[in-house]
């Protein structure tokens, strides 16, 4: 059999450098033992896949509970997938919302659990649209295909891996006629290290190696006589340029990649659209893992962990935090600009760990290191929330957590004298928060009436703080069984005490956090990490955040690069 060699290859090869990682959160850590990976080359000139994994999950983390597989294109069916796990049948298989195109294994009650060793299996049948023509022989057409191992995050994968690779072309040559590329990224030699037919009459090439990586890809393709598979399951190789010079084929050589402007214009408008997305994302910190639909609805999160819940911006999530450690009396803020915070001591009971985490925060006095420790607060409170939502529904539980919040503003709006709308609010302040109009909705709750702010507001506020300290208030019961109310606090039109409320946020952001998209991202990266680098033939996948070098979306190939795990 002929080597392929490349003798005039025009490629074009961009990366995104954004981080891959693929896996849904930071508790996964596994060695995958082995991987082997079939691609058959069918006679109707589509393709099937099938991969068989081993991981040894780590006995320090999480079940390995759903496995994903990048697809060379979205031309497949799920008709046409069939998994399994140490033998069982996988049932739940969807679409990945980590790889595009792509496919999630949900592992379901056999999971891979920590120390465990577990074997996956999955079968990709009919994919179509992989093949391009090609000329590696003079005398007659050819088809060619490129595609690229499945791979894991660096981060979330240990080990070195058993990496088996073959490719299986129809049958009906000879065993001058095929050709194979040599393989990119391959730790060993190119020229397979074992080949030949198989039963039925097919040729195949294999790679093996002890010293692979399942963090990442490993290119390979082949090409053989068109006459094979239909001529509709191949696709017309680009068109050059006139000015392109020709590409000379050597008997034992191989037809070169030629990638035309549209495609250099096609990835640029890919990149500027990825780095769009990329901001949008990392203000997206929940796990995506959290929105798989459980049942039921999830009760007894706090105000704090249902805004959490509800991905608000994590500006208003620590000042809704400010307010609950300052309304226990456990802080005061000292001065606003720039914000300083008096932790008291000893602390009140019953401060949940995210609040002391917070409080740990600014006993720090480097503007720094405390951000440093507001970021890992916050990926703590994720990660908390994310394993209470196990096995809940995400978006029942957001409902639940909507209609307490609805009701809250409904008692302060039935409330019949400003001092009791006021002591009502003031006792449901941290639901109403939860409202994305907040500021909007207290305005019009009260209007021009006046509110009379809350006995810890002193403590929040420092320009309030001799009022309010000196201030009486009393919450007693009248002779008819009615709350009497004495109060002797400072007021605020509605629409200003909403401001300020407004402006409290947007002080802790620009004070304390500075940057909301690069607080967050830094949260983001471990909380709902990028997806890995994943590209089909038609382009780079920039939406959310990975790119993928394979630098073979020319015609001529088709590339699958693949990423998953999670």
């Amino acid at each position: 059999m002929k080597i392929l060699r490349l003798a005039s290859v025009f490629l074009i090869l961009l990366a995104l450098g954004a981080s891959a990682s693929p896996v849904a959160a930071a508790d996964y850590y596994f060695q995958v033992e082995s991987m082997e990976m079939i691609v058959f080359v069918n006679q109707n000139g589509t393709i099937t896949i099938e991969y068989d994994y081993v991981f040894l999950n780590d006995p320090g983390a999480g079940p390995i509970d759903y496995v994903d597989i990048g697809l060379p294109n979205s031309n497949y069916d799920f008709n046409y997938i069939k998994a399994d796990v140490d033998g069982k049948p996988i049932t739940n298989i969807e679409k990945s919302p980590y790889v595009n195109p792509g496919i999630a294994l949900g592992l379901g009650s056999n999971s891979i659990r920590p120390g465990q060793r577990g074997n996956v299996h999955v079968t990709i049948a009919n994919i179509s649209g992989v093949l391009y023509s090609g000329t590696a022989s003079e005398s007659e057409p050819y088809a060619s295909f490129q595609i690229a191992t499945n791979y894991f995050g660096s981060e979330f994968v240990k080990g070195s891996t058993r990496v088996k690779v073959s490719l299986v072309l129809p049958a009906g040559m000879t065993d001058q006629e095929p050709r194979y590329y040599p393989p990119q990224g391959w730790p060993e030699a190119d020229q397979p290290t074992e080949s030949g037919f198989d039963q039925d009459g097919r040729v195949y090439f294999t790679w093996e190696t002890q010293k692979g990586s399942a963090s990442r890809a490993y290119i390979f393709g082949a090409a053989f006589p068109a006459r094979l598979v239909p001529s509709t399951a191949v696709a017309s190789e680009q068109p050059r340029p006139a000015s392109q010079p020709s590409i000379q084929i050597s008997e034992d050589g191989l037809f070169g990649f030629l990638c035309t402007g549209g495609f250099l214009l096609f990835f640029i408008v890919a990149i500027f659209g990825s780095i769009s997305a990329a901001k949008k994302r990392k203000l997206q910190y929940l796990p995506p893992k959290i929105a798989i639909e459980g049942h039921g609805v999830k009760r007894g999160l706090t105000a704090i962990e249902a805004a959490v819940l509800k991905e608000l911006p994590l500006d208003k999530v620590m000042t809704m935090t400010l307010f609950s450690v300052v309304k226990k009396g456990a802080a005061s803020v000292v001065s606003k600009d720039p914000l300083t915070i008096q932790v008291e001591s000893p602390l009140p009971e019953g401060l949940y760990p995210y609040e002391q985490d917070f409080l740990r925060a600014f006993q720090e006095p480097n503007p720094a290191g405390r951000k440093r420790l507001l970021q890992t607060m916050m990926v703590g409170l994720v990660k908390s929330v994310t394993e209470k939502m196990k096995g809940f529904s995400r978006k029942e539980t957001i409902a639940y957590y909507d209609a307490i919040m609805e009701r809250a503003w409904q008692q302060v709006e039935a409330a019949g004298t400003p001092e009791v709308k006021s002591q009502v609010y003031d006792e449901v302040m941290g639901w109403t928060l939860l409202d994305r109009d907040f500021d909007t909705r207290t305005s019009r709750t009260f209007g021009s009436g006046p509110v009379i702010v809350p006995q810890w507001w002193g403590r929040f506020d420092p320009s309030l703080r001799p009022a309010a300290s000196n201030a009486g208030a009393s919450l007693g019961t009248g002779s008819g069984g009615g709350r009497t109310i004495n109060i002797n606090l400072p007021t605020l039109p509605g629409a200003d005490f909403a401001a300020s409320m407004a402006n409290s946020i947007q002080n802790f952001s620009s004070n304390v956090i500075g940057d909301l998209t690069g607080f967050t991202g830094a949260v983001t990266n471990v909380t709902n990490p990028p997806p890995p680098p994943s590209s089909s033939r038609s382009g780079w996948r920039g939406g959310g955040g990975g790119s993928c070098a394979c630098a073979c979306a020319c015609a001529g190939c088709a590339c699958a690069c693949a990423g998953g795990g999670r």
